[in-house]
């Protein structure tokens, strides 16, 4: 597939991704850092002022990838593009259960479930992109590392 890129649609994938990760912001409740710093946290926890910027890339690769997937002639794609709005949802849940109800067992569950999420619709991805699959490993990454930090805090905390 060789298409002109059409400009506004992809910054609305892009946009529309990153407000998604804006209002999970918005409906825990801010105030992040104060409530991290109180943890006890596990082995290679980063620093807190340091999600916000992994994530904040991230969303933009999510809306990238999925503005790739939305270009395909696939007959697959509005089923990935299911799979990516579901997995979207459970990625706005996270930050509301572990930080706004602080309850680290939700906090795991919603993490265990994103992780399966985001690893099959790469997979789907890649079976109508690889590009839009490839770009997402490092999604795919970040939500086992947030898995084991959520089953970190859990465990400590």
């Amino acid at each position: 597939m060789n298409k002109k890129i059409n400009i506004p649609d992809l910054l609305i994938f892009i946009l529309s991704a990153e407000l998604a990760g804006a209002l999970s912001g918005v409906v825990s409740g801010g105030n992040f850092g104060a409530f991290y710093d109180t943890l006890t946290k596990p082995p290679f926890a980063p620093p807190g002022w340091l999600f916000p910027v992994v994530w904040g890339i991230l969303y933009a690769v999510m809306g990238i990838s999925a503005y790739i997937i939305s270009r395909s002639d696939d007959i697959g794609k509005n089923s990935a593009l299911t799979l990516y709005v579901v997995q979207l949802f459970a990625n706005v849940l996270w930050s509301p259960v572990f930080f706004g109800l602080k309850s680290f067992g939700g906090a795991v569950a919603a993490a265990a479930v994103l992780t399966v999420l985001v690893v099959c619709m790469t997979a789907v991805f890649c079976k109508i992109d690889r590009c839009a699959a490839l770009i997402n490993i490092p999604y795919v990454i970040w939500t086992l590392f947030a898995l084991y930090l959520s089953i970190g805090f859990c465990v400590l905390n």
